[in-house]
């Protein structure tokens, strides 16, 4: 063998092994990544914060004038409270989408993203959010700014789950009190709606009112079927916002070994089980 192709070889065959390594490193946290993308892309949360701002305009018409006085001082609150319960999801999905660049080889612009976090939560009395979840929203924006800033550099996924698991816990915890304090409202909101059919319609015997009894009755089959489906929705929800945070305390008891096998299986049955939830928030 000619002893000067020996240095041409040994480099190759370097370059080969860390190519190979690096393949490796990288397919290793492909689970990580794929957990953090179904994290992010879950949906459900936004949707039904929506649904509790809007509230009133599915009631008002069925309000008496007494109640109707009420219901809009309810409306007032819930539309003062809902950018910063909003603001929480986004939070929560920036890190996501972030982890998920960490996880992975290629490297996008999220420096827009920031802005959409705005000046922080206003911190409403009437949003019912404790200080803790005030302050978990202000360390995880700082985080998150920090880290898009620099571009990354010197960065890892260890290193993100590290310092953000403790804010990203407690924000997950807020949208998942917020998301049952949804479930409660509409479940009010149902019983306002059809309560009223509940009462009428058994007094209206008449044959005069035939027509007028039968349009209510599909109404409210409807309204029932709706409020069925709306109810699935919010189990739903809760599920998967549950299966973001267990998924993620996984992550932080294993971050000496996110390339291993038995984690690896663990985070990928999260990842299945998000998709299927995602599956059905989407139908």
């Amino acid at each position: 063998m000619d002893v000067r192709r020996i240095p041409i070889l040994f480099v190759l065959g370097v370059a080969l092994l860390l190519g190979g390594c690096a393949s490796t490193g990288q397919v290793s946290l492909a689970e990580v990544r794929e957990f953090a993308d179904a994290s992010a892309r879950l949906g459900g949360y936004g949707e039904l914060s929506r649904r509790y701002r809007d509230t009133y305009e599915r009631e008002q018409p069925y309000l008496s004038p007494a109640a109707d006085r009420i219901a809009r001082e309810n409306d007032a609150r819930r539309r003062a409270v809902y950018d910063d319960f909003v603001s929480i999801q986004k939070s929560v999905v920036l890190y996501m989408q972030t982890l998920s660049v960490l996880a992975g080889d290629v490297r996008y612009d999220l420096s827009d993203r920031i802005d959409d976090l705005g000046n922080g939560l206003k911190a409403n009395a009437e949003s019912g959010l404790q200080q803790r979840q005030i302050a978990a929203y202000t360390g995880l924006t700082r985080l998150l700014t920090r880290v898009i800033a620099s571009n990354y550099q010197n960065r890892s996924v260890e290193t993100m789950v590290r310092d953000g698991d403790a804010d990203v816990q407690v924000l997950l915890d807020a949208m998942i009190a917020l998301t049952r304090l949804y479930a409660k409202t509409n479940e009010n909101e149902k019983k306002t709606v059809l309560g009223i059919f509940d009462v009428e319609i058994p007094f209206s015997a008449r044959n005069a009112d035939r027509m007028l009894v039968t349009l209510a009755k599909v109404h409210y089959l409807n309204k029932s079927t709706e409020y069925r489906l709306v109810d699935k929705r919010y189990a739903v929800a809760l599920q998967g916002l549950t299966k973001v945070a267990l998924g993620h305390q996984k992550m932080r008891e294993h971050l000496n070994d996110l390339r291993s096998d038995e984690f690896r299986k663990q985070l990928a049955a999260y990842v299945r089980d998000l998709r299927n939830l995602r599956d059905a928030l989407s139908e």
